[in-house]
């Protein structure tokens, strides 16, 4: 499917396909630099009789998400066919191609090697930053009193690593957690704020930073390398594990 889910937290998978996919216009102030709110409603390739069915039915004013919870074949249909907040290179390329060029509200169909997909493009924004960040830069604006309380810092690591190496001024929500503190993120954090994300090596942390990027967070850093780059780089004194 167009969504799966990996450790608990989501991600896209690009399959290559041969089929052809309609194009559509639209005009966004954001050019290519965008990221779309989508939902969908998926049906078998040979489902076309109910594909025109229900493009009467939503011309005739019925909502595509409660079609979607009724009819679609994808997982999405437990939130009502919602994808999220997507950016160009993380689905399949019709798809993709036809939510960039899909008229705000406005339903429009596509074909892909899953089947047949009636999209709804309901919102657009400007695209989020992603990135990593050297553990020296890092500890260069830790020096500055007012990041800590102006940033926000995620360790991603578990109890019993924070125990043995820690820096300061990060909130712990250990990954293996992820179903306690997953649904909240958006009431414990503010998605407008930089938000710095830790784990050991780098990895861990890069997946949630992921993760939020989904949940509408604008700009996250990812400390590369982790807490082990950050105490052989920067900090001796922290300790290795």
């Amino acid at each position: 499917h167009l969504y799966l889910s990996l450790n608990s937290l989501p991600c896209w998978v690009i399959p290559i396909s041969d089929y052809q996919v309609a194009s559509f216009n639209s005009e966004s102030s954001y050019g290519d630099n965008r990221e779309i709110l989508v939902q969908h409603l998926l049906l078998k390739e040979d489902d076309e009789k109910l594909l025109l069915e229900l493009q009467q039915r939503i011309a005739g004013g019925e909502d595509l998400s409660d079609l979607a919870v009724e009819y679609s074949i994808c997982p999405s249909k437990q939130e009502g066919g919602m994808l999220g907040w997507v950016r160009k290179g993380q689905m399949v390329p019709e798809f993709e191609e036809a939510a960039f060029c899909a008229p705000l509200n406005k339903v429009v169909k596509c074909k892909t090697n899953f089947g047949w997909h009636l999209l709804q493009v309901l919102s657009e924004r400007e695209e989020s930053l992603l990135k990593d960040i050297q553990p020296e830069e890092f500890h260069a604006k830790m020096q500055d009193p007012s990041f800590i309380e102006e940033a926000q810092l995620i360790d991603v690591r578990e109890p019993e690593e924070v125990s043995q190496a820690s820096l300061p001024g990060f909130q712990v929500l250990p990954l293996r957690q992820f179903g306690s503190w997953g649904p909240e993120i958006t009431s414990k954090f503010d998605p407008t704020k930089d938000t710095y994300v830790l784990c050991h090596h780098g990895m861990r942390s890069l997946q949630v930073a992921k993760w939020l990027q989904t949940q509408g967070f604008r700009k996250i850093f990812n400390i590369s390398g982790g807490i082990h780059a950050y105490a052989t780089k920067v900090d001796p004194s922290v300790p290795t594990y």
